[in-house]
């Protein structure tokens, strides 16, 4: 029967080059090395060759990490790696699966016992996006810079904060993409979003985010490259972070202070009033209609991200306390054909 512990840790990679390609600290690229060391598999998620959509892979070579590195703000297909999963812990292999909650509970029921050689890894997630809204908006940016060729979510370019898209060798900051406004707005969310389960009920051993408000908590971990937060959840986990910790910079934090500017790692996305209406505009109208209705241009962004961090001071001298906040710098990195 698997120990239920609570460890939190701010940390990232000793190795430069391994944070520059990952999210934030680079710390499930070191679990996912350890493991194919081990002769263990890695489950997780990668973009589909035309980058229309994500899908999960199996990786069993060193060679095919770097498909797994960064977040994908989509909904992942499945297909039948569940069976896969099962099938190669059932032949005594490691395996290591990687997805968000929901998906790491699913897995769990779907093999209805323990096994002691798997080890599951979620990501604290915002919510899932509609694929036909990612879609639409893939289409619409190959209308006019070409064929899709390759994707980053979470570009570095200028700094870990200021992520931005990428669109040939163009740097687009969050501020000013509309699928990451709608995204982080909340409308395209699934339904199941905004009630998460997994959020009250989680089964992974690690979960790992980017730790938002780490100048407040850790000062000295941050460097602006990216630093991860994470969150040991049993000792099946605890065993795989001592195992690397090794080649990482790291300090144990307090829990509540860690998740403090990191809301989604306890509370789903409230659902907007727009939500039904959004998904009628997106069915019957143009993109460019999405865009001016539900994408706000930078200075409305600027305007409401003021009128965000005013209602945030007045409810810490209400309360007494630091309230989270929306993190709002996210951003995409396209490149496309020449």
């Amino acid at each position: 029967m698997e120990t239920f512990i609570q460890k939190s840790y701010a940390a990232y990679s000793t190795e430069d080059s391994i944070r520059l390609r990952s999210s934030s600290g680079g710390f499930f690229s070191l679990c996912s090395e350890y493991v194919l060391q081990k002769g263990g598999v890695i489950y997780g998620v990668t973009m589909s060759k035309d980058c229309y959509t994500a899908e999960y892979i199996r990786v069993d070579s060193a060679n095919d990490l770097k498909k797994l590195c960064g977040s994908k703000y989509l909904q992942a297909n499945l297909g039948r790696t569940f069976q896969s999963v099962k099938k190669d812990l059932e032949n005594d292999l490691v395996v290591l699966f990687s997805g968000t909650g929901c998906y790491v509970n699913g897995l769990e029921t779907f093999l209805s016992k323990k096994y002691d050689n798997l080890i599951c890894i979620d990501v604290v997630c915002h919510g899932v996006p509609s694929p036909k809204l990612w879609r639409e908006y893939a289409k619409f940016q190959e209308s006019k810079h070409g064929k899709l060729e390759q994707i980053n979510f979470r570009a570095k370019e200028e700094g870990w904060k200021k992520f931005g898209m990428k669109e040939n060798h163009l740097y687009i900051p969050r501020e000013k993409d509309p699928f990451m406004n709608m995204f982080l707005d909340d409308f395209c969310l699934r339904p199941s979003c905004y009630k998460c389960r997994a959020k009250k009920y989680r089964l992974s051993d690690i979960s790992i985010a980017d730790f938002w408000g780490i100048e407040k908590v850790t000062p000295e971990m941050n460097d602006g490259m990216g630093t991860s937060l994470i969150i040991v959840r049993t000792e099946k986990g605890q065993k795989l972070f001592d195992s690397i910790k090794e080649k990482l910079n790291w300090k144990e934090v307090d829990y509540n202070e860690a998740i403090r500017e990191n809301p989604a790692e306890y509370r789903s996305a409230i659902r907007p009033l727009q939500r039904d209406t959004f998904f009628s505009d997106l069915q019957s109208r143009s993109f460019n209609f999405m865009i001016r209705k539900y994408a706000p241009d930078t200075k409305k962004i600027r305007l409401r991200n003021l009128w965000r961090k005013a209602k945030r001071i007045v409810k810490k001298i209400v309360r007494g306390g630091v309230t989270p906040k929306t993190n709002s710098n996210y951003g995409i990195f396209f490149i496309f054909q020449s």
